[in-house]
């Protein structure tokens, strides 16, 4: 069930933001923070990873104001992070799911569904993000056709090296089917 707002310090820190924003920005969000939020994931994690700002001008703002440094960052302990070397499926956009939908009055947060993030972490492949998807794959529960059909289809055509990533696909499937 989606909760009507995030836990502290993130409910304060999201309001900050909201208070100073002069229009409707969309934080599209990946990573922990996302899986925690949308899903149960118990990790805690000090900053939203996000893939894009609509618009897109409102980004260095958002980082100027709650990035890395900055003086939101040092007032709540937590931050923003946008992540720009990561190879998301194509249609992401159309299956973004609404975090805390009436909990901000401009600042909208939006999270990649459970496929789109579990796929977000194929490239890197960390310990950590195998646990992520182990963890998508129990608490969805993943259906590892609509996984694999989904790293063919919409995330394949895009990586650099897709024969590598065949491979980590494939094993996560046998990985996930365990």
């Amino acid at each position: 069930m989606l909760r009507e707002r995030p836990p502290e310090p993130w409910h304060s820190f999201f309001l900050d933001i909201d208070k100073v924003l002069i229009q409707a920005v969309e934080l599209r969000c990946i990573g922990g923070f996302t899986i925690a939020m949308l899903y149960g994931l118990p990790r805690p994690t000090v900053d939203v990873d996000y893939l894009s700002v609509v618009p897109v001008g409102e980004a260095t703002n958002l980082e100027s104001l709650a990035g890395m440094g900055s003086t939101l960052h040092n007032k709540h302990g937590v931050c923003l992070q946008h992540v720009s070397i990561v190879t998301v499926p194509d249609s992401f956009e159309e299956r973004l799911t609404p975090m805390f939908p009436s909990a901000y009055r401009r600042l909208r947060l939006l999270g990649l569904d459970a496929y789109d993030l579990a796929l977000s972490k194929l490239e890197r492949n960390s310990a950590r993000d195998r646990e992520d998807v182990k963890f998508l794959a129990r608490a969805v529960p993943l259906d590892l056709t609509v996984l694999e059909d989904r790293y063919r289809l919409e995330l394949r055509p895009y990586l650099a090296v897709p024969e590598r990533h065949d491979l980590t696909i494939r094993l996560w499937i046998e990985m996930l089917g365990d």
